[in-house]
């Protein structure tokens, strides 16, 4: 074989394993995104039957029951106190400021799932308002995704799933917004920030 076939013979095996590559590097992605979407689906049979039914405790351990929620529109955020996304606490509060005089309840969910919040309630209440003014509710701390995933999370990621169908949670400050009939219109990333969903407040106001 000459210097010129064995070029091209060469060049030719490179094309094929690169494309050999690039279609395994296609099929394991596409296994773990089906891995990611099925994993963490609900159980439709442990779903609470609508908005109304749920209830969380505060900070407090107070009950809070949805059914007071009625002809409100609700914003629900699971929220951190050491994450980057952490600052949308002021745009939040903003939001409510804004707003609550419509209606426009906001409910802030502290997770410890993505290891970025305080220890108790006591710190995270106290961490909100002397950083950020939060006169919003927060609730008591919950788990988001799993076994163990608080029931109103259950009914939210039933509702709305997020990128690419799939369900759990991703990280911090992800946000749903429920309709003063109960229902869930808009999920957002935890990149969307409160600025940018202020006309979807409005228009369920």
């Amino acid at each position: 074989m000459t210097a010129p076939e064995k070029s091209t013979a060469y060049s030719l095996l490179i094309r094929m394993l690169t494309r050999l590559a690039i279609v395994l590097v296609a099929y394991l992605a596409a296994r773990y995104l089906s891995t990611l979407s099925t994993a963490p689906s609900v159980d439709t049979g442990t779903v609470a039957p609508n908005f109304y039914a749920l209830s969380a405790l505060d900070a407090k351990k107070n009950e809070v029951a949805f059914e007071q929620f009625k002809g409100k529109p609700v914003l629900i955020v699971n929220v951190a106190s050491k994450c980057g996304f952490t600052p949308q606490y002021d745009g939040l509060e903003k939001m409510y400021q804004k707003y609550k005089d419509q209606g426009l309840e906001i409910l802030g969910f502290p997770t410890d799932q993505f290891k970025q919040e305080l220890a108790t309630e006591d710190d995270i209440v106290s961490f909100c308002r002397l950083n950020y003014g939060v006169s919003f509710p927060i609730m008591a701390k919950v788990e988001v995704n799993g076994d163990n995933e608080h029931p109103v999370y259950t009914w939210l990621k039933a509702q709305k799933s997020g990128l690419l169908g799939m369900t759990r949670i991703k990280w911090n400050f992800e946000k749903f917004l429920i309709s003063k009939e109960g229902e869930v219109v808009h999920r957002y990333s935890s990149m969307t920030t409160p600025e940018q969903i202020e006309k979807d407040v409005e228009a369920v106001l």
